[in-house]
């Protein structure tokens, strides 16, 4: 296959999945003050997103509808997904990550699409869940597929990190697992990262690449994201250490009970999920050393966790973690 290699900053007509999400939303605005013409294609009619931007309605996950509802016998010259499953259990996985951007590749291929920027995520370095084994499968067919791609894998998100926000805020202690140095990160806000991600439209560098990429350094350990958010809130440091046992014993609790009542699968795969975030690193492995490296993982704009807590705590920022909340 070959790359897009215009490199021009020509206006683009980008057809947008999971507009609706936070990182879907401000890559939105990004395509739009870079004057792109955009399409959003998304699952339900109450979507919220601005006055002014064209939003179709539609089933991803069904091909006529697809076909029928999002692309409408029109081409594109782009596609951009910032669509996830909701909650990353297994069955939503493989509905969302795999087959949903499965069946859009197939008829982005025959529209003549040219170039698909797909927002992946760092830790699929390390596939040992459901979501991100659904997400490496799509993007094998994806670099097998004949149009050029970029399949950017950011680190942890701001809002992914911000749970603890009423606990700091009525004075208890932080919770840490281990020593709270366990997992290191370099978090990224949603406007650098939508910025990155548009970026790959006019740099041939950035297509036909995997790029992992964080915000601005250095890494912040879990004991760090708790320091700033003390001084964000100007409450006392208090911390509370949880041992990563316990997650284990929920685990394989969950796991056993759910063989015997199947309707914990999936709770026993959400436990899953927060053990190995509680205990896996969100920047690049290298497996030569077997270790993370935060010297090898790429940063890239002006967004700090720090200025992020301080608004957060202003109530400038809402929570918005939803089914991913994991505090």
């Amino acid at each position: 296959m070959e790359p897009d290699l215009t490199g021009t900053h020509l206006p683009r007509r980008v057809l947008l999945l999971g507009a609706t999400g936070t990182i879907g939303r401000a890559v939105l605005h990004e395509l739009r003050a870079r004057r792109h013409h955009v399409v959003c294609f998304v699952r339900s009619p109450a979507a919220a997103l601005p006055d002014g931007v064209e939003v179709r309605f539609g089933d991803v996950t069904d091909a006529a509808s697809v076909e029928t509802h999002g692309f409408c016998s029109e081409s594109f010259d782009v596609v951009i997904s910032c669509m996830a499953s909701r909650s990353g259990v297994p069955r939503d996985a493989w509905a969302i990550d795999h087959r949903a951007h499965q069946v859009v590749l197939e008829a982005a291929v025959r529209h003549g699409v040219r170039h698909w920027v797909q927002l992946s995520a760092i830790c699929v370095q390390k596939p040992r869940l459901a979501f991100q084994q659904a997400k490496l499968a799509f993007e094998e067919q994806l670099m097998q597929a004949p149009l050029a791609w970029s399949i950017v894998r950011p680190t942890a998100f701001f809002k992914s990190l911000s749970g603890q926000l009423a606990r700091v805020r009525a004075g208890r202690p932080f919770l840490v697992f281990g020593d709270g140095e366990l997992t290191w990160c370099k978090p990224i806000g949603d406007e650098d990262l939508a910025r990155f991600l548009v970026d790959t439209l006019d740099d041939p560098a950035m297509q036909n690449r995997v790029l992992p990429i964080g915000g601005p350094g250095p890494a912040l350990s879990a004991r760090n994201h708790g320091e700033l958010l003390f001084e964000a809130t100007g409450q006392p440091m208090k911390f509370r250490r949880v041992p990563v046992a316990l997650l284990d014993a929920i685990v394989a609790l969950l796991s056993l009970l759910a063989r015997v009542i199947p309707a914990l699968a999936d709770k026993a795969e959400l436990a899953r999920i927060g053990r190995y975030y509680a205990t896996e690193s969100m920047l690049i492995w290298n497996d030569a050393t077997q270790r993370y490296d935060a010297d090898a993982t790429p940063e890239t704009g002006t967004q700090t966790l720090g200025a992020y807590y301080e608004r957060l705590a202003r109530g400038e920022v809402g929570d918005e973690r939803g089914e991913h909340a994991l505090f």
